[in-house]
């Protein structure tokens, strides 16, 4: 016996559950499931962020897991276009499948229905009529038709048959929702990343991860004025013209050739008291390469400009590279001479100091930053508590102004401009800095505030420098250098034993020796001399080597003759500089004070250089997003469609009636039957109505 029918007819079977398995509800319903969970992970998850991000925030090992599973792409990802693409699968088979039987059910008037079926209906009524069976039949029909019902008289063996259907539509419904789960679906894969994968997938364009003049950026990097959907951004700085958009990539940008160039003539920015933006817009020039014709435009936020397809929004706005002027003061050795520096945001410096040279990479700058003056409220204040090695822990959140949206207008006040730098040794580390360009009252004293940070991943803390009496840096710096220098902290230490000791006291030279000994090996300590750390921290360590019974007495005559021996230094450094000796005052002492704790502090910025911001000139630049989403005509037609199909399925009733109308003596008997596919309120009173009406007599 052949056993290849049986085969075939398995195959069959087995394609035919297949079809059924994929087209069925309860699979649609599991991938809307999956689609929802990657959903949610991509809005919680930011995406498309560089890689050092991920690796940042996760860790090495998990970094790889997720990016195995494509969660920093969700969109893009494989396995969820694959899941997309069988949902359309899956519903347009189920469409295919059942949306031939609702036409044709829609259409049909299920006529084949005979008499003793009718009685079993749970909604009946019968009545007899003075008329003939065609009488009766045409009554009925024409009262039917009254109430809104399509009739068709139909004739049988022993008696008339009136079908009437109201609200078939009501199946548009099902075929509307799920094919605009199909368009919704196509749209959405149109406007997606999906083209731009697509050319990378076969045709050979790869992310550039480089840096260089975007004219210069190889073909293999660039996408076509032709690409059919994309989502990028481009910097424009004023009296600039860009004609490229940058589309970011896990592994760098792709370069996007626009249909025509932008300039930017003006970049319009208002601001709110809080230093928040209120309105940024810019005035812009469109240049058509293939007319040759330019109009101008504004675009605002919210106000896009469209043009050959593409959308124009207004994004952000950034630094334009504005130009700087400022002046350098070392942090290292004994030299306090300072030196002029420039150069311009988006830009790079070489700086030599010390024998070393360094890159000084110009990252930002504000020309006004908005904060929280209120008392208590100072979040960039440098933590001041009894633990020497806890000088510099304070932090702030931004660079860009922290002033909280629920303080009160009058405790707001702009600070001044900052500027926003990183200093690159030859080795390629880097750490960042942001410094203010005016100085701030902080708890009663005039301070200048320098940021430092080793990653962007961490929050500034900054470093308070007080402002001498013509409100600069360079008292300060010259007391930096006068530690920092062997020869002048022994001056201040003979100066200290000469101006501690008592006349008679003087005369013994042990006594003399031995205190001018000490005060200099406490201004070493403080200085951290050789590979020591200085400051608190080196007098904290040096004051752990005493027996415990015994610290608390030394750290006190400690701090007393460090505070006695800087002051004499001051006097040195002045001296030194040819200016007159400081006065003895309490506002000198407050100095003093200050200037000890920011020597401290010193010791963490980790620079060689403090650069004061002394001029600039601005420049704006516009953040435009470019977009074009041909998709989104066809999302807009789906969601109609999806409008339309849940009403038709939940407002749209389907009611059936049928009337068997036959002969009886003296008249004739008519048997009514209703049904609907939902029993309601309004069914049982509209049943009730025909149910009287229909045998009324005319």
């Amino acid at each position: 016996m052949s056993t290849t029918g049986i085969e075939l007819n398995t195959r069959r079977r087995g394609f035919a559950e297949a079809v059924e398995l994929v087209s069925s509800m309860r699979f649609a319903i599991s991938l809307l499931v999956i689609v929802a969970i990657a959903a949610i992970i991509g809005t919680v998850l930011k995406q498309a962020e560089p890689m050092p991000n991920y690796v940042n925030q996760f860790g090495p090992f998990w970094f790889e897991v997720f990016a195995r599973l494509g969660l920093y792409n969700v969109y893009t990802s494989p396995w969820f276009l694959a899941i997309l693409v069988t949902l359309i699968v899956s519903t347009a088979l189920c469409v295919v499948r059942n949306a031939p039987k609702m036409v044709k059910d829609m259409r049909s008037w299920r006529e084949n229905v005979r008499e003793e079926s009718l009685r079993n209906f749970h909604h009946k009524t019968e009545w007899t009529a003075p008329l003939d069976r065609p009488g009766l039949a045409a009554q009925t029909a024409a009262r039917l038709r009254h109430a809104g019902y399509a009739v068709k008289l139909v004739d049988k063996d022993n008696g008339t048959l009136v079908a009437a259907k109201k609200g078939a539509g009501n199946k548009f419904g099902y075929i509307f929702a799920h094919s605009a789960i199909i368009v919704i679906l196509l749209g959405g894969m149109l406007d997606s990343e999906l083209p731009v994968k697509f050319q990378q997938w076969f045709f050979g364009k790869t992310p550039f991860g480089g840096s260089g003049v975007i004219a210069d950026i190889p073909a293999q990097h660039r996408l076509g004025v032709s690409n059919p959907t994309f989502r990028g951004n481009t910097l424009i700085a004023e009296g600039q013209t860009s004609n490229t958009a940058l589309l970011p990539q896990p592994a760098g940008v792709l370069v996007q050739e626009l249909p025509f160039s932008i300039q930017l003539k003006k970049f319009h920015i208002d601001f709110y008291s809080t230093g928040m933006p209120k309105l940024f817009a810019s005035d812009v020039v469109v240049r058509d390469p293939e007319t040759g014709k330019s109009f101008p435009a504004t675009i605002k936020v919210n106000h896009p400009l469209i043009y050959k397809g593409v959308a124009v929004y207004q994004s952000s706005f950034e630094d334009g590279g504005s130009k700087l002027k400022l002046t350098g003061f070392p942090m290292r050795g004994d030299k306090s001479e300072s030196f002029e520096i420039g150069g311009a945001v988006g830009a790079s410096t070489e700086l030599k100091q010390g024998g070393e040279t360094w890159t000084v990479e110009w990252s930002g700058f504000r020309p006004f930053n908005v904060e929280n003056m209120a008392a208590g409220q100072d979040a960039r204040a440098v933590a001041k508590n009894t633990s020497f090695n806890e000088q510099l822990s304070a932090t702030l959140g931004k660079a860009s102004g922290s002033a909280a949206k629920s303080a009160d207008n009058k405790d707001l006040k702009n600070v001044g401009p900052s500027v926003q730098y990183k200093l690159r040794d030859k080795t390629g580390q880097a750490r960042e800095f942001l410094n203010y360009m005016q100085p701030m009252t902080l708890e009663g004293a005039q301070v200048y505030l320098a940021g430092v940070r080793s990653s962007p991943a961490e929050n500034f803390s900054f470093l308070r420098i007080p402002a001498d009496a013509e409100y600069s840096v360079r008292t300060w710096m010259r007391l930096r250098a006068a530690l920092g220098d062997p020869a002048l902290r022994n001056e201040a230490a003979r100066r200290y034993a000469a101006r501690a000791l008592a006349p008679e006291q003087r005369s013994q030279d042990g006594l003399a020796r031995q205190l001018e000994e000490s005060a200099a090996r406490t201004l070493a300590i403080f200085a951290g001399e050789g590979d020591a750390r200085g400051g608190f921290v080196g007098v904290s360590r040096f004051l752990e080597k005493i027996p415990p019974a015994e610290q608390e007495k030394a750290a006190g005559i400690f701090m007393k003759m460090l505070n006695g021996a800087l002051w004499e230094l001051w006097q040195a450094a002045n001296a030194r500089a040819g200016l007159d000796p400081v006065e003895p005052s309490e506002a000198n002492g407050r100095y003093l004070q200050l200037a000890t704790n920011a020597l401290s502090d010193s010791v963490f910025y980790g620079a060689p250089v403090y650069l004061q911001l002394e001029e600039f000139e601005e420049v704006k630049a516009s953040v435009l997003q470019m977009t074009r989403s041909p998709g989104k005509g066809i999302v807009y037609f789906g969601c109609l469609l999806l409008v339309a199909g849940v009403f038709a399925m939940f407002y749209i009733r389907e009611r059936r009636i049928w009337v068997w109308v036959r002969h009886q003596d003296g008249g004739a008997h008519a048997l009514m039957a209703m049904s609907t596919q939902r029993k309601t309120l309004d069914f049982e009173r509209e049943f009730d109505d025909l149910k009287e009406k229909l045998p009324q007599r005319a």
